[in-house]
C-alpha cells in the first residue's frame, strides 16, 4: 500500500470545499426521534441507554448542575457515534482533529469556570491558595494552580485526539502489514490478520470509553464548580 498513512486524517473535501460540516451533521441520523406510543426495539434500546448514562452523569450533580443534562447527554452521544462511524472503511473521524476538539472542550470548560465564579466565587477563588501554605510559596502556588486550571480543556483534547488517532494508525499499519505477508506468508499473515481483527474490536470499546471519559471529566469539572 503506497497511502500515506496520514491521509485518512486529512479534512475530506468536494469541488474545493470541505465537507467536516456534513460529516459532524451525519451521526445525527442514527437517534431518530419518534412520535409513537410504541418504539421499536432500536429506539428503545438507544432511549434505556440515555436514560442510564443520564442516571449515572447527574447522580452527583445539584440542581443547579443537573441543569446540563441534556448538553452532557448530547456530548457523549456525538463523540460516541462520530468514533465508531470512523472506524469504518474510507471514512472520516472528526475528533482526530486537534481544532475540533478544542472546539469542543474550551467552551464547555469555560462554562463550568464561569457558573462557578459566579455562584462560587469564594470556594472557586479559593482552589488557586490551599489552606496552610507558607507566606514564600504563595505566589508560586498561585501560578501553578492557574496554569492547571488553563491547561484542563487542553488535556480534554489531547487526550481524545491521541486516543482516536493511535488506533486508526495502529490499525492502518497493521492492515499493511497483513498484505504485505500474504505475499511472503500466509500462516504469518493469518497471525497478523487475527491481531488485527483483535485490535478493531479493542478499538470499537475505546471509541465509546474515550467519549464517556471526555463527558466524565467535563461533568466533574461541573460538579466542582456547583
Amino acid at each position: 500500500m503506497n497511502e500515506n498513512l496520514f491521509a485518512s486524517f486529512i479534512t475530506p473535501t468536494l469541488m474545493g470545499l470541505p465537507i467536516v460540516v456534513i460529516i459532524i451533521m451525519f451521526p445525527s441520523i442514527f437517534f431518530p426521534s419518534t412520535s409513537r406510543l410504541t418504539n421499536n426495539r432500536l429506539i428503545a434500546m438507544q432511549k434505556w441507554i440515555i436514560r442510564l448514562i443520564t442516571k449515572q452523569m447527574m447522580v452527583i450533580h445539584t440542581k443547579k448542575g443537573q441543569t446540563w443534562a441534556l448538553m452532557l447527554t448530547s456530548l457523549i452521544m456525538f463523540i460516541g457515534s462520530t468514533n465508531l462511524i470512523g472506524l469504518l472503511p474510507h471514512s472520516f473521524t472528526p475528533t482526530t482533529q486537534l481544532s475540533m476538539n478544542l472546539g469542543m472542550a474550551i467552551p464547555l470548560w469555560a462554562g463550568t469556570v464561569v457558573l462557578g465564579f459566579r455562584h462560587k466565587t469564594k470556594a472557586s477563588l479559593a482552589h488557586f491558595l490551599p489552606q496552610g501554605t507558607p507566606l514564600p510559596l504563595i505566589p508560586m502556588l498561585v501560578i501553578i494552580e492557574t496554569i492547571s486550571l488553563f491547561i484542563q480543556p487542553m488535556a480534554l483534547a489531547v487526550r481524545l485526539t491521541a486516543n482516536i488517532t493511535a488506533g486508526h494508525l495502529l490499525i492502518h499499519l497493521i492492515g499493511s502489514a497483513t498484505l504485505a505477508l500474504m505475499n511472503i506468508s500466509m500462516t504469518t499473515a493469518f497471525i497478523t490478520f487475527s491481531i488485527l481483527v483483535l485490535l478493531t474490536m479493542l478499538e470499537f470499546a475505546v471509541a465509546l470509553i474515550q467519549a464517556y471519559v471526555f463527558t466524565l471529566l467535563v461533568s466533574l469539572y461541573l460538579h466542582d464548580n456547583t
